[in-house]
């Protein structure tokens, strides 16, 4: 049983940079470096009032894309050292008056941040594009080390414009790089327009209404692509350390053992308990039967080859981040592992067949929502191959109930 932190990269991926300051001010002229070393003149491009920021209402993909162009090659007009960051294209699709939330977000990413940012405003009532677009640029400490620029675009649009919108973001994508799509308050439409762009769909399960819609969604758009669920990573440290606890050799033998589990969680986060539940079944090769409510509980039954396994999901209502509160696992030998939530990590509790405790604390287990989004990011360049089926097992479970 294997935790799954790390996976396979993609093809094709550079390093990550970190965000630093604006790159200081340079002239506007239009031109361009021909690969014979002479210069041809570019068509100017309007909006370029304030070096290194590009806006324009009333705007079009086109115009968008060169003035990309046009902030790049300013970059090269002050030094040869500038480069263009090359890991991932991000394409993000926020309500407009949420726009400031998701954008700080991305701010904070630090080393996880995107390459190139898209970001779709929607105002339902919009009729034309307005947008702006900005490069920012990580200078080297060393004499000679190379400045990386990370890009961000602000497009504003309308509701009309979603059936669309794969032609409006497709000329500004960097075509070579893996493309995420992220959509954290919902317009599923505005996602299904752009699956034939979409290389990864960072999505968070627990945002949806039900349970059942949340893991239907998630399993079609794992038809299309890869993703990434934050309702997943957050229980990245709990599987690690279940994983951990059963990796020594003497205690592999109390896998076959467990016999009851017991998963605690925020009141909005019972997905995430279930995929944690999901996940041992997949990996154990339990087979689970059907979720049922009772007093606000979620319980179930999974067969072995030799017994029923009891499962219990608890909403915690002292929990005040999304996510899971604990994690309680027995096995038929009298052995007992306790997990829980708490100040700089998780609290172990270990009980032996002789009555025996010891208590111990993970450290640094918790990353804080900021560094599940990182993480969001950082995974769309991996593979793990344990979400499906643990999503799958989840599946099954709210289906046949």
């Amino acid at each position: 049983m294997r935790s799954s932190r790390r996976g396979r990269r993609c093809r094709g991926r550079c390093r990550s940079i970190r965000r630093g300051r604006r790159a200081p001010r340079r002239p506007t002229t239009s031109s361009r470096v021909t690969t014979g070393g002479g210069r041809c003149e570019a068509p100017a491009v309007t909006g370029l009032e304030t070096p290194g920021v590009w806006s324009a209402e009333g705007t079009s993909p086109g115009a968008i894309e060169a003035a990309l162009r046009q902030l790049l090659e300013q970059q090269y007009q002050e030094s040869e050292a500038y480069v263009p960051a090359r890991v991932l294209n991000l394409i993000a699709i926020v309500d407009r008056e949420w726009r400031g939330e998701i954008v700080n977000r991305l701010e904070r990413l630090g080393r996880f941040h995107p390459s190139r940012t898209i970001v779709c405003a929607l105002e339902p009532r919009r009729d034309r594009l307005d947008a702006w677009a900005t490069m920012t640029t990580h200078h080297g400490s060393s004499p000679g080390s190379l400045a990386v620029c990370e890009e961000r675009v602000e497009i504003e649009m309308g509701q009309r414009h979603i059936d669309g919108l794969d032609t409006i973001v497709d000329p500004l994508i960097v075509h070579d790089l893996a493309t995420v799509v992220w959509s954290p308050h919902g317009h599923d439409d505005a996602v299904d327009a752009l699956v034939d762009l979409a290389d990864v769909f960072l999505i968070d399960s627990v945002e949806a209404p039900a349970p059942e819609a949340a893991i239907a969604r998630a399993e079609q758009l794992l038809q299309t692509g890869y993703v990434v669920d934050l309702a997943w990573l957050r229980s990245t440290p709990w599987r690690e350390r279940i994983a951990a606890t059963f990796d020594p050799p003497a205690w592999r033998p109390s896998l076959e053992r467990i016999e009851e589990v017991v998963v605690r969680h925020h009141p909005e986060s019972a997905l995430s308990a279930l995929l944690l539940v999901g996940w041992m079944a997949s990996r154990l090769r339990w087979e689970p039967g059907a979720m049922l409510q009772q007093n606000g509980s979620m319980l179930a039954r999974a067969r072995t080859r030799k017994h029923e396994v009891k499962l219990r999901l608890e909403p915690e209502a002292r929990q005040s981040v999304p996510g899971l509160a604990g994690i309680t696992l027995a096995t038929s030998a009298g052995v007992s592992l306790s997990l829980d939530r708490g100040p700089g990590g998780l609290a172990a509790k270990r009980r032996l067949r002789d009555g025996r405790e010891s208590n111990y604390v993970v450290l640094g287990a918790s990353r804080g929502e900021t560094g599940i989004l990182g993480e969001g990011i950082r995974q769309a360049l991996l593979r793990d191959p344990t979400y499906g089926p643990a999503l799958s097992a989840a599946s099954s479970m709210l289906g046949s109930a």
